[in-house]
């Protein structure tokens, strides 16, 4: 049952980091585009970003990929064999559970330790992109003509 947990759970992290990345690349892009950054300086930052949603995607990722799994459990009639050969609800969900338990503790240390450094660097990052001015400037003495 592990097996058929990991790949849906990598998958959907994968989704859900990239629907999170979208979302912060909509907020922010005005910020960074047209200040002449290079694109290292830009997938760096992005980086930065990407680690920090990574507490934000794995509990969706998680459910999503629990709720995958015991569905196909139950499309092909494997939970209804697994109940009437006597094993409990518990029993059954213990070792994705062990999974999942295991999963959030690294979360959770990745949080705790890693997080305040992403955090920090993401915001020096975040600050000395946006003092950078734009690059295109007006043309002088460029008006409309009206005929």
């Amino acid at each position: 049952m592990v097996k058929s947990f990991v790949g849906p759970m990598a998958l959907t992290f994968v989704i859900a980091l990239f629907i999170l990345l979208m979302q912060f690349l909509w907020k922010y892009i005005d910020d960074l585009v047209g200040k002449g950054l290079s694109w290292f300086i830009i997938a760096k930052f992005m980086l930065w970003v990407t680690l920090y949603l990574i507490p934000l995607a794995l509990p969706m990722a998680i459910l999503l990929a629990s709720i995958m799994t015991f569905g196909s459990l139950a499309e092909n009639s494997e939970l209804v064999a697994m109940k009437s050969s006597g094993l409990s609800l518990t029993s059954i969900m213990a070792p994705l559970a062990t999974v999942a338990i295991l999963i959030s503790l690294g979360a959770f240390l990745f949080a705790n330790y890693a997080l305040p450094v992403v955090n920090l660097k993401n915001q020096r990052a975040y600050l000395g992109y946006t003092k950078y001015q734009a690059r295109a400037k007006p043309a002088t003495r460029c008006f409309l003509q009206w005929n």
